[in-house]
């Protein structure tokens, strides 16, 4: 009867567990855990800061289980909740065989988010996107979008050395980073969660079929927005294409489904580096072909018309490229994770 007690508790808590990993909110997904690597970040312009007091939160991608797919956040404006906050973002990281989201939150130090460079700021450790002054924020208009709407205002110029836009911590071909002191530190800070614009602005996210990778490949037309929830096309911010191979984000790695058995783990291992070998071959080859052609363009003095007709040409071929290689990676992915459950 024991027995019956103890397996029946330890269903419970597996199923309890599996209901949390698939929660659609992933603000609460301190336990979300998915197999599929976060896409890269996209490029995109910082709208112009709304007032002083506004905080600038970065976008990234979340997680919808309904749909089995990421859905890009845009980057926005929000008022802080209160004075001397400062908001550490999220990020995904990897961990037991799993990505899994850890939540962002507001404090008095800027914590641990991965390494990851969100940009504006945020450039993998630490926030140089300005401070607080009593009960004024004070923004580097080096890093931050203000005008004459904002008072508090400085200049320090950033050395940003981390250029990658990898969006998730370890794993294959994630960012190999750890916390510093000072960021275990500020994990033990008062804390406040995500606040009700965020919470909001996610929601219209995820309710936007236009957001999600497969819709967009990755370049969301709404790449930031100027508050919280408020989505046009117009707030500034959309995601910038990639005209040449050059622009294109690192390739990326598929993770390998792990089967237990050393040979196979190889094997799949073996497929995944060989892909992205062969992937990164195209892009250069890619690349040289496209500055080849830049140049016979400055030799020849070709006239405005031809040079956007050539440029018109890079960017289909570059978009092409990087959505054949997206699908071969969803493939191999795929094809291993159905081997794997056949074993």
């Amino acid at each position: 009867m024991r027995h019956i007690v103890i397996r029946s508790a330890i269903r419970s808590f597996l199923l309890a567990m599996f209901m949390l990993a698939m929660s659609a909110a992933s603000f609460a997904q301190i336990g979300v855990s998915i197999t599929i690597a976060p896409p890269a970040l996209p490029v995109y312009e910082q709208p112009v800061c709304p007032g002083d007091g506004y905080l600038w939160t970065p976008g990234y991608w979340a997680w919808d289980a309904d749909a089995g797919d990421y859905y890009w956040v845009p980057g926005t404006w929000v008022l802080a909740p209160e004075v001397g906050f400062l908001w550490t973002p999220g990020y995904w990281g990897w961990g037991n065989g799993f990505y899994l989201w850890h939540a962002g939150y507001w404090g008095p130090h800027i914590g641990f988010y991965g390494g990851i460079n969100y940009g504006f700021g945020y450039f993998g450790t630490g926030f140089v996107g300005g401070h607080w002054d009593h009960d004024h924020f004070y923004y580097n208009r080096a890093v931050f979008n203000v005008d004459g709407h904002v008072h508090n205002v400085y200049e320090e110029k950033v050395n940003i050395r981390n250029e990658t836009r990898v969006s998730f911590n370890g794993g294959r071909g994630g960012i190999e980073a750890r916390p510093t002191r000072e960021e275990e530190a500020a994990e033990h800070d008062r804390h406040i969660g995500a606040v009700a614009d965020q919470t909001r602005h996610e929601q219209t996210a995820r309710s936007n079929p236009q957001m999600r990778y497969r819709a967009n490949n990755g370049k969301p037309s709404i790449g930031a927005t100027s508050r919280a929830g408020e989505f046009n096309e117009h707030g500034g911010g959309g995601a910038k294409a990639p005209v040449h191979a050059k622009e294109l984000p690192p390739v990326e790695h598929v993770t390998p489904a792990k089967t237990g058995n050393a040979k196979n783990d190889q094997r799949y291992q073996k497929q995944a580096d060989d892909l992205a070998a062969k992937q990164e071959k195209e892009r250069q080859n890619l690349q040289q072909k496209q500055e080849q052609e830049h140049q016979k363009l400055a030799n020849q003095k070709a006239s405005e018309a031809r040079t956007q007709q050539v440029e018109q040409k890079h960017q289909q071929q570059t978009q092409h490229l990087q959505e054949q290689h997206t699908q071969q990676r969803e493939q191999l992915q795929t094809k291993q994770q159905t081997s794997s459950h056949k074993k």
